[in-house]
């Protein structure tokens, strides 16, 4: 583990000698995740990407690319999309990315069963603004919205996500 690492524990997530408080899944940590349990799965994730809504905020980081109003993001296990960005219109079960509340003007990609998805594995595993304190995400971490912004700014695409 280096610093530059985000590290979850339970008392919240240590990343460059600061602990953030952070909300994870309400099915907790598990190291036999599935879609739809709701779990953050246990393991060492990379960050892939970086989205954000340009209508919202500032670029974080040159290499975050925005979100537009037909982006999606397939969860669906028997689709040959299943756990990837894909644009509306998709008639296959799918989040979108571009959301009427703040949770995902910023959104941190990780590698979660990605980019070869073993179906019903689970999908997209985010790193995003959360609800409020303490509220679970469906397997995502989530932080307060400046924390996540100030992680955003320092993180580079050699930062892992430890999940103990």
């Amino acid at each position: 583990m280096t610093p530059n690492d985000l590290v979850v524990t339970p008392k919240g997530v240590r990343f460059q000698k600061k602990l953030y408080p952070c909300s994870i899944g309400k099915g907790h940590i598990r190291t036999d995740k599935h879609e739809g349990d709701g779990a953050t799965p246990r393991g060492i994730l990379r960050i892939v990407g970086m989205l954000y809504r340009p209508d919202r905020i500032p670029q974080p980081v040159p290499w975050a690319e925005p979100i537009g109003p037909r982006d999606l993001w397939s969860d669906a296990p028997t689709d040959a999309h299943y756990n990837i960005h894909v644009q509306a219109p998709y008639s296959h079960s799918h989040e979108a990315l571009r959301r009427a509340d703040p949770l995902y003007d910023l959104v941190i990609l990780t590698n979660w069963n990605w980019p070869n998805a073993i179906p019903h594995k689970g999908s997209a595993i985010f790193i995003h603004q959360w609800r409020r304190p303490g509220y679970p995400t469906e397997g995502c971490i989530a932080f307060r919205r400046d924390h996540l912004h100030q992680i955003a700014g320092h993180i580079t695409k050699k930062t892992r996500l430890i999940v103990k």
